[in-house]
């Protein structure tokens, strides 16, 4: 296959990171760019040493394009159901960013897409999935390290970025739900743990709090409980309205063994885990060399090259493993464990917490069409 062509639909921090990600990739070219800005879009491409000639104001115009295999979605979250949905019909592969729909609807339909349209490759970037912390507790369960996990918390605090033109954060019509924004990050990585285990969610209750610093119109401070069809329980603690800086806390609780990720410590402490009949089944820290050789553990010490993700900047999360994965799932014509068919049940988590909110109950998982179609979902 010759190199992928893409179109780029929205350049704000997350959409030009990606623009400068796929535009380095050896198996991809720029096609075409598309955003509200004519200005800002050329002022990107003139940095990229892309011709201004790229833009286009017209969103059509980049489907109707033969050349454009591919359509990458960054522009603002109310758009992704819409944009998404009009390029699969127009027999693109597609990239959405989280969430992958504020409407509902919308959802449903790009599932149904999905389904409908085997051949063309989907993807929501929920990047935190590819950071090398998630892949260590991926194989770990996945090898029995920690038993059978009955406990697991993953949190995300971080207070998103308000200021200049990212106001539109503020505004429920254009953002959607705080979930969206960014605490289905957290989520998403909670299910990919525990489905190394088989366990899927089965019910969740949510509770929601109202701004306290921001003006945000939806509610910014969400705790969820969910429970896993193996009887595990879950927890994440989600606040985009004030954190002292980047809270992805991991806690992972199992009948043989644990793990706690405190992205507020420094890097020697963040990780310390233990282990059933390894280390006198004390806590031991993987990332801290000094200690390992102290206490003569140097062989369960994780490579230097181990990320965390501690920090609120796309740049420095693995958005360049999120475009490699998705441009090898369509030269390869693999489906991505994240299309929005294989993925929904995060976003149906997500759903499941606005309805349990509003009405302050539990909700069953997987999703009802006909509890959430035709009822408010604030």
């Amino acid at each position: 296959m010759s190199k992928i062509g893409i179109g780029m639909v929205g350049l704000g921090w997350m959409g030009e990171t990606l623009l400068q990600r796929f535009h380095a990739h050896e198996n991809a070219e720029i096609i075409s760019v598309h955003q509200r800005s004519e200005q800002n879009a050329k002022r990107i491409l003139a940095a990229l040493s892309l011709p201004e000639s790229l833009y286009t104001s017209d969103y059509q115009e980049m489907l109707n394009n033969p050349a454009i295999d591919a359509i990458v979605i960054a522009s603002t979250n109310a758009h992704h159901g819409p944009q998404a949905i009009s390029a699969m019909k127009a027999g693109k592969h597609v990239f959405c960013e989280k969430p992958c729909a504020i409407d509902y609807k919308d959802f449903l339909e790009q599932v149904r897409l999905d389904k409908l349209n085997k051949q063309q490759i989907s993807f929501v970037d929920y990047l935190m999935n590819f950071d090398s912390l998630e892949d260590h507790i991926k194989k770990m369960t996945r090898a029995g390290s920690f038993g059978k996990i009955t406990q697991i918390q993953v949190n995300y605090r971080h207070p998103v970025n308000i200021g200049g033109s990212k106001a539109w954060k503020l505004n429920k019509a254009i953002m959607g739900d705080a979930i969206g924004m960014g605490i289905v990050h957290s989520l998403s990585v909670m299910v990919g743990i525990m489905s190394e285990q088989n366990a899927k969610p089965v019910r969740l209750y949510a509770s929601a709090a109202h701004a306290s610093i921001s003006p945000f119109e939806s509610e910014p401070v969400w705790n969820i409980q969910i429970e896993f069809s193996d009887g595990a329980q879950g927890c994440c603690l989600g606040n985009i309205d004030h954190a002292n800086g980047y809270d992805a806390y991991h806690h992972i609780h199992g009948t043989e063994g644990g793990l706690i990720f405190d992205s507020y410590l420094e890097r020697p402490q963040k990780i310390r885990i233990w282990k059933k009949g390894v280390h006198n089944n004390a806590w031991y820290y993987p990332l801290d060399r000094q200690r390992c050789k102290n206490e003569g553990v140097e062989a369960l010490l994780w490579p230097e090259t181990t990320t965390t993700p501690d920090s609120g900047n796309v740049v420095e999360h693995q958005t360049g493993a999120c475009v490699d994965h998705f441009l090898n799932c369509i030269k390869t014509g693999t489906p991505s464990y994240l299309s929005f068919e294989k993925s929904s049940c995060v976003s149906e988590l997500a759903w499941a917490a606005q309805w349990s909110a509003q009405h302050k109950q539990s909700i069953a998982l997987p999703l009802d069409p006909s509890t959430l179609l035709g009822k408010s979902h604030d």
